[in-house]
């Protein structure tokens, strides 16, 4: 046992001015809400097949539980378009529970923002994939996202969000 700066031993702490090291566990992940509509099915199978155009949105967001609980979620959106009209609508989000311990203030949001969205994408990755494949379509095959370059677009969105005044 080492004793502390105020002359008490140390029981197996970290020494005296070290911040206590963080700590992260994933509790769980989930579906959070899913849709998937395949509303002109009847026109698909009538007209000859085009090249669909394909809108794909992603955000993120993050929600504080419990004092050390975390949600962090990804809401996934995908359209597919012929000229027949909607081939499919998705709509996924998952999101998955952090338990986060001893991580600075500062650090907390791009760690739910970056960090966790990083850790769920591949399971979200798969679920896209199957669902457009179970839906009667070839299977959607998501690129890596860069969730820090989300985070950056956001925050620069945010500052240049005109500020309201109050009168």
């Amino acid at each position: 046992m080492q004793p502390s700066d105020s002359g008490k031993p140390n029981l197996g702490g970290p020494p005296a001015g070290v911040p206590p090291q963080v700590q992260v566990r994933i509790a769980g992940q989930y579906i959070k809400d899913l849709s998937f509509e395949n509303p002109n099915v009847q026109k698909l199978l009538e007209a000859p097949r085009e090249q669909p155009t394909l809108r794909v949105e992603v955000n993120v967001n993050a929600t504080k539980l419990a004092d050390k609980m975390f949600e962090s979620a990804i809401h996934f959106k995908a359209q597919a378009n012929a000229s027949t009209g909607v081939i499919y609508d998705l709509e996924l989000s998952y999101a998955g529970l952090f338990e986060v311990q001893s991580m600075p203030e500062q650090a907390l949001e791009p760690f739910l923002l970056i960090n966790c969205p990083s850790l769920l994408f591949p399971f979200l990755r798969r679920l896209v994939a199957d669902l457009t494949r179970e839906g009667g379509f070839p299977p959607l095959l998501l690129d890596p996202i860069d969730f820090a370059a989300l985070f950056m677009q956001r925050q620069q969105q945010a500052q240049q969000a005109p500020q309201k005044t109050v009168n």
